[in-house]
């Protein structure tokens, strides 16, 4: 089965700097897979995820959606790359526009794809806001009015209007309380189950990435350290990085 998403001994390194941010990494994503992209704080998880919603581009390698190398300037792959592609950012509170109602923000994929008008847009946007849990209303009121959950719905609901094949979520729940967190991983879950979704992720929460995918890609400064089944990388790792992430995870006392 072709990857739907692919890395491929890709190499970042931004301007100015003196080494790579990202060295040699490679990793498959197949359609229907859930994957985990873990590690510390400046491991390259979210340059990883630029790469794979097209934001960055690698300074060596390949990244390859169906199997094709992703070319920015194929404005027919691209076209078909964003709507197969949408991501849900981290933090609920920056990532919607406070001037617009909710109705807008949901449906801005569906208009800057050219999909649909405003009238023809409005049946998708209600559906989509029923789904994540939000009622009737909410497409007339603005962000502010909502919590930082419901934010968090909002622009779930704004990733899945155009039904994508993949969805790229960063740090989609670390901007929540607990109950509010567990609510939306079951949202997501539920969201995969249903629409075959492939999910990419990534988490500091190894407690999160154990009950939402199937495998897990560890990252130590740029470099892939260790990658397969969660169950496995979770539960018997074999690099001396995996073990020392999760002997941090805190535990409460026996």
């Amino acid at each position: 089965m072709t990857p739907v998403l692919e890395l491929d001994d890709v190499a970042v390194r931004y301007r100015g700097a003196a080494a790579d941010v990202v060295q040699g990494v490679s990793l498959a994503v197949e359609p229907g897979q859930s994957l985990a992209l873990v590690g510390e704080s400046g491991a390259g998880k979210t340059t990883l995820l630029r790469l794979l919603l097209g934001l960055a581009r690698p300074t060596r390698g390949t990244v390859r959606f169906d199997g094709e190398p992703l070319a920015p300037r194929d404005r027919r792959q691209l076209r078909r790359f964003r709507r197969g592609v949408q991501c849900v950012f981290q933090d609920p509170y920056s990532s919607l526009d406070p001037r617009r109602r909710v109705a807008a923000i949901v449906a801005e994929p569906l208009r800057s794809l050219g999909l649909d008008s405003r009238t023809t847009a409005a049946p998708k946007v209600a559906a989509a806001l029923e789904r994540v849990g939000l009622p009737a209303d909410a497409a007339d009121r603005y962000p502010h009015e909502f919590s930082g959950g419901q934010r968090q719905r909002i622009a779930i609901a704004r990733a899945i209007v155009c039904d994508p094949r993949v969805l790229l979520a960063d740090e989609p729940v670390s901007a929540l309380d607990l109950t509010t967190r567990v609510k939306v991983v079951d949202l997501l879950a539920e969201l995969k189950q249903e629409r075959d979704l492939t999910l990419v992720m990534v988490s500091h929460d190894l407690s999160v990435v154990a009950s939402l995918c199937e495998r897990t890609a560890v990252l130590e400064r740029g470099r892939l350290v260790e990658q397969g089944a969660t169950d496995r990388v979770l539960g018997a790792p074999e690099h001396p990085y995996t073990r020392r992430l999760i002997d941090s995870v805190p535990r409460l006392p026996a």
